[in-house]
């Protein structure tokens, strides 16, 4: 395996000091005359400063530089009692409807001894990026809004800081983004609703605004009807209110099938139409995105396409690690989906 690039600058400046080149007391390097001598980023020859630090080996001054702090055996071995830290931002800490992307991130952080430390989205107000870069070595956030915090999204990435987006790709701004494959999850749920007969396919969203994620199932679903020359029907309601626009839809476009933007969008549609006297799948075939646990106990329990959150989890925390040691930005990477057949779906062949 490749050796991180600041393992070349954190062994040069040891075997520096262990020799007596770099005496009691004398100044290192900065971070900027670092990253010259090596040809890398500011946070690489930072990260090799910071492991000295932890090594004991050198001690700051704030607004003068490093020194070293003591001379020892080369035969003694220090302790490294801290750990990297890694802040991991989603939007509500304890929402079900984003889904559980710790249990793929914390394992990858703890096998390497990185500390995670969560919060949510303000943190962007709290900090100022100098201060978020002092402490953390990098950054990986669930993009809600990719309009959202750009001012220290901006510097943080003019800066070169290490930070990873989840959900939705910002183009303006070179993070990479690991994202689950929504498009190819429209298409999926589609096709599938066809391939059981139904040949008026709604897709049923609540935004004015479609989210990126949202706007990528969407696209799928489009694409796999109008291969078909199938009609599309889109279905812009407010499934929360009982002013019955979602049932004077339905009988208006005599629709069968419906596909959701997520679970929670299908399973209050359900809720609408059971009051309403229908049946769910005898009248209508409902399909859910997400994979949210309440997907799996309603009744009936909801046909959705899963997101796989702990693969998400645990490649932004692998991508991380190897951008932090190897200085290299990392590409996007989209994580498949799987199609779950439950009880909300039917066929309607003859």
């Amino acid at each position: 395996m490749k050796e991180p690039l600041y393992k070349k600058i954190l062994d040069d400046l040891k075997k520096q000091i262990f020799s007596g080149n770099l005496p009691l007391n004398s100044q290192l390097p900065t971070e900027k005359e670092l990253s010259e001598i090596y040809k890398v980023s500011r946070i690489t020859s930072k990260r090799a400063l910071s492991e000295l630090e932890r090594l004991d080996l050198i001690y700051r001054v704030r607004g003068k530089g490093s020194f070293v702090k003591e001379v020892p055996s080369p035969n003694i071995k220090k302790d490294a009692t801290k750990t990297s830290r890694i802040l991991f931002l989603l939007p509500f800490l304890h929402d079900l409807s984003l889904g559980n992307f710790t249990d793929g991130l914390l394992p990858v952080m703890q096998k390497h001894q990185m500390e995670v430390v969560m919060g949510t989205l303000e943190v962007f107000t709290q900090k100022q990026p100098h201060e978020l870069m002092e402490e953390y070595d990098g950054l990986i956030y669930y993009a809600e809004d990719t309009d959202q915090y750009l001012s220290s999204l901006v510097e943080l990435s003019l800066k070169g800081h290490p930070v990873i987006s989840l959900d939705k790709k910002n183009y303006e701004l070179n993070f990479p983004t690991i994202l689950s494959d929504n498009f190819a999850g429209g298409q999926l749920a589609t096709q599938f609703l066809m391939d059981n007969g139904h040949t008026r396919i709604a897709y049923l969203y609540n935004h004015s605004h479609l989210p990126q994620s949202v706007r990528n199932r969407y696209i799928g679903y489009l694409t796999t009807l109008h291969r078909a020359d199938l009609t599309d029907y889109t279905a812009a309601i407010d499934v929360k209110n009982e002013d019955g626009a979602l049932l004077r839809y339905i009988k208006e476009h005599q629709v069968t099938g419906f596909i959701c933007e997520n679970d929670l969008i299908a399973m209050e549609a359900m809720r609408s139409l059971k009051h309403a006297d229908y049946t769910i799948p005898e009248d209508l075939s409902i399909i859910g995105f997400d994979n949210i646990q309440a997907s799996s106990f309603v009744d009936p329990p909801l046909t959705t396409v899963a997101q796989d959150f702990k693969k998400i989890g645990q490649i932004a925390g692998q991508t991380l690690i190897e951008w932090i040691e190897n200085d290299q930005m990392p590409s996007d990477i989209k994580v498949p989906v799987t199609f779950i057949k439950r009880e909300s779906t039917k066929n309607v062949k003859q």
